[in-house]
């Protein structure tokens, strides 16, 4: 438990818990991460494969590329990180604000997620409303909407915004936490790395779990340089303890 020691006499004090989590926690259930040495866009361009643009120049390109995510996103399965976040709940208040897209924090059992950048588990129209979750390959490439129009990935692509309802609730989460946990973030992409600020504002403790240095590493309070499958489990033994 040395890892956690500077909690111990905190524990009880912590209500409110906000995670915010990236690519790092799923690489370790075999997800690969974007920006890492054996990330996607060493091989990718984002420009051609993660835009709107893109996506109207060759959305048959797009939509392979995207198949074969959802394809290795649907064999993953939860790692103990996730887990670990899952079963906190027993024990605190707990909201997940995730910049993932592959839906493991769910399928482990956390039950207040917020998906700042979508979901590849997700289609929907680029003009309508139709949305629907799809968990099996998509055929037929690009697939077309009822109403005509293509279909696409319901997912936050390089310049366009954030849903809005999602990201005012997760700016109302962060701002009311006692604790914020950062997990498998590098924190360069915004806005979702302005949310530990507003963490601090209200004087949470800011935790980084992360195997390397990031952007914002000098801001936090606990640093652990261990992988979440390993730190987060020791995590949750010490709110057993002493709860």
């Amino acid at each position: 438990m040395k890892m956690f020691y500077p909690l111990e006499d905190q524990i009880k004090k912590f209500k409110k818990i906000v995670f915010v989590t990236g690519a790092g926690i799923s690489q370790e259930s075999g997800i690969p991460t974007f920006r890492g040495k054996d990330g996607f866009w060493k091989n990718n361009d984002p420009m051609k494969l993660a835009t709107i643009d893109a996506f109207y120049d060759n959305p048959k390109l797009v939509w392979e590329w995207y198949n074969e995510r959802r394809k290795n996103i649907f064999q993953a399965q939860p790692n103990l990180g996730h887990k670990a976040i899952a079963e906190l709940e027993k024990y605190v208040e707990v909201v997940v604000l995730t910049q993932n897209i592959d839906g493991l924090h769910q399928k482990s059992g956390s039950t207040k997620v917020l998906e700042l950048h979508g979901s590849i588990v997700r289609i929907k129209c680029s003009v309508c409303d139709y949305q629907e979750e799809i968990l099996t390959k998509i055929s037929g490439l690009p697939p077309f909407c009822k109403c005509g129009n293509i279909l696409r990935p319901d997912v936050v692509w390089f310049g366009e915004p954030l849903p809005q309802d999602v990201w005012q609730n997760a700016i109302k989460f962060a701002s009311q936490c006692d604790l914020m946990i950062i997990v498998g973030t590098s924190l360069v992409v915004s806005p979702a790395n302005t949310l530990p600020i507003y963490a601090k504002q209200n004087n949470a403790t800011l935790i980084e779990i992360n195997t390397e240095n990031t952007e914002m590493s000098e801001e936090m309070d606990i640093i652990i340089r261990k992988s979440s499958a390993e730190a987060l489990p020791k995590l949750v033994s010490l709110f057993k303890n002493q709860l």
